[in-house]
C-alpha cells in the first residue's frame, strides 16, 4: 500500500496484513481489548451488526468471513479525518468457498484510535454483492425485474423501509436499466413500488454508516443511480411510473424519468433535501423548473414545500390521478398499451420533447425532419401507412 504513513495509517496497514495472513496475534496487537466493530446491515450469514471486544470481532466476524469466503481488502484510498480517524475505501475481491462465485464489493472503513491502537471500525459495503457470491441472489434483492408482453417492470421491493434508496438499490436499479437498454423486446417500462410508498428517498440509516465521510458515500451511491436515469432518457421505450404514498428525495427521480406519471390520490411529493442539508439528486434541479416552473421549483426545493396529489396534477408533475386501489392496474394497462405502439417513433418523440426546452425553433424543426426521415424508413411506418390506406388498424412491431 503506497500511502503517506502516519502512525494511525501504519496501524491500519498492519491490521490488513494480519487479516490477509490469518495472524490472530497480529490482529490483537493492533486492537484495543474494548474494540467495537460495526459492520453493514444486510450482510449475509447474519454477519451485519455490532461486535464488542477484539476477540468477538476476530472470532465472530473476520473468522466467519474467512470460513465462507477467500477474500482480500484491496485499498484504493486512505485519508486522515479531522477527528484523528482514518477513512479507507477500496474493494473486497475474492470468491465464495462453496459456490466458487466471484466476490467484488466496494467498501469504506472508518477507524478511530485510542492509546496507540485501533479502538473502533465502521464498515460499509455493497451487501448485495456478498449475497450474489454465495448464490443468494433473490434473498438480497431490493427490487424485482421482469419483462412480459413487451413491458419491463421495475418494482422497488423494500416495503419495510418504504423503498428507501441505499447503494444496493441504486446498483440494482442500474442493472435493471442496463438490461432494458440491451433487450429489443422491451417496448415500454413500468416503474412502481411495493408497500405503502413508491420511495421515501435516501436511506438515512445507510447514510449514518458513512457519517465520517458522507460526501464520498453520497458520490458512490448517486453515480449508479444517475447513470440509470441517463440511460432511461435515451431509450426508445416510453416509461410509465406509478406514484403512491410518500414520494420524496431521490425517489422523485422515478417520477422525473417517466413520460406518463399516474399518481394515487393519496400521493404526496416532497424534495426533503433541505431538511438534510444536501442539495439534491435524481435530476430534480433539471426537471422541476421545466415541469412546474422555476418559481415553484425554487420554493419546493428551498422551503421543502410538499406538493399534494391535486397540486401535482395541476402543476404538470403528474399525468393523471387514480384511486389508490386502482393505481397499479391502471399503470399496467397504460404500459401494455404503449408497448403495442410504434416504439421507434416513441423514441424520437421522447428525445424531441426533451430537447425542445432548450432548442431554438429552427433547430427543432430540423430535428423533427431528421426524426421523420428515420421513422419513414421503419417497418412500422410503412405498415401503418398501408393499413391506413386500406381502412385497417395498424399493428406495430416496434421497429
Amino acid at each position: 500500500m503506497r500511502f503517506p504513513m502516519s502512525d494511525s495509517r501504519r496501524l491500519v496497514v498492519r491490521l490488513y496484513e494480519a487479516l490477509a495472513s490469518g495472524d490472530a496475534a497480529g490482529i490483537d496487537s493492533v486492537l484495543v481489548p474494548a474494540f467495537v466493530g460495526t459492520t453493514a446491515d444486510g450482510l449475509p450469514l447474519g454477519l451485519g451488526g455490532t461486535y464488542e471486544g477484539s476477540e468477538s470481532m476476530r472470532r465472530d466476524f473476520w473468522w466467519e468471513v474467512g470460513r465462507h469466503f477467500r477474500v482480500e481488502a484491496v485499498v484504493d484510498e486512505m485519508a486522515d479525518l479531522p477527528d484523528d480517524g482514518v477513512l479507507v475505501s477500496g474493494t473486497y475481491r475474492g470468491t465464495a468457498r462453496r459456490s466458487g462465485r466471484p466476490l467484488e464489493a466496494a467498501f469504506t472503513h472508518r477507524f478511530t484510535f485510542a492509546g496507540g491502537r485501533i479502538s473502533s471500525l465502521v464498515q460499509l459495503t455493497d451487501t448485495h454483492a456478498w449475497h450474489e457470491a454465495l448464490g443468494n441472489d433473490e434473498a438480497a434483492r431490493r427490487l424485482t425485474y421482469d419483462v412480459r408482453d413487451g413491458v419491463a417492470r421495475v418494482v422497488l421491493d423494500r416495503p419495510a423501509m418504504r423503498n428507501a434508496i441505499d447503494l444496493a438499490v441504486a446498483e440494482e436499479f442500474l442493472d435493471a436499466v442496463r438490461a432494458i437498454e440491451a433487450d429489443p423486446t422491451v417496448r415500454a417500462v413500468l416503474i412502481a413500488g411495493n408497500g405503502a410508498s413508491l420511495s421515501v428517498g435516501g436511506d438515512i440509516t445507510f447514510f449514518e454508516q458513512g457519517a465520517a465521510d458522507l460526501g464520498t458515500l453520497l458520490a458512490r451511491m448517486t453515480t449508479p443511480f444517475h447513470e440509470a436515469f441517463r440511460i432511461l432518457s435515451r431509450i426508445d421505450a416510453p416509461i410509465v411510473t406509478a406514484a403512491h404514498g410518500a414520494v420524496a428525495g431521490g425517489g422523485l427521480g422515478f417520477v422525473y424519468a417517466a413520460d406518463v406519471v399516474l399518481a394515487a390520490t393519496d400521493a404526496r411529493f416532497v424534495t426533503a433535501f433541505a431538511d438534510l442539508g444536501v442539495s439534491g439528486d435524481g435530476g430534480g434541479t433539471w426537471h422541476l423548473p421545466r415541469l412546474i416552473g422555476p418559481a415553484r421549483a425554487a420554493r419546493v426545493l428551498l422551503e421543502n414545500r410538499p406538493i399534494t396529489a391535486d397540486e401535482a396534477l395541476d402543476w404538470g408533475l403528474v399525468s393523471e390521478l387514480v384511486p389508490p386501489a386502482e393505481l397499479r392496474e391502471r399503470a399496467e394497462r397504460v404500459a401494455v398499451h404503449l408497448a403495442s405502439g410504434p416504439t421507434k417513433a416513441y423514441g424520437h418523440m421522447r428525445r424531441l420533447l426533451r430537447r425542445g426546452a432548450t432548442s431554438d425553433l429552427a433547430s427543432q424543426l430540423q430535428a423533427e425532419t431528421d426524426a421523420l426521415t428515420d421513422c419513414g424508413r421503419s417497418v412500422d411506418t410503412r405498415r401503418a401507412v398501408s393499413a391506413f390506406l386500406n381502412n385497417q388498424r395498424p399493428t406495430f412491431q416496434g421497429r
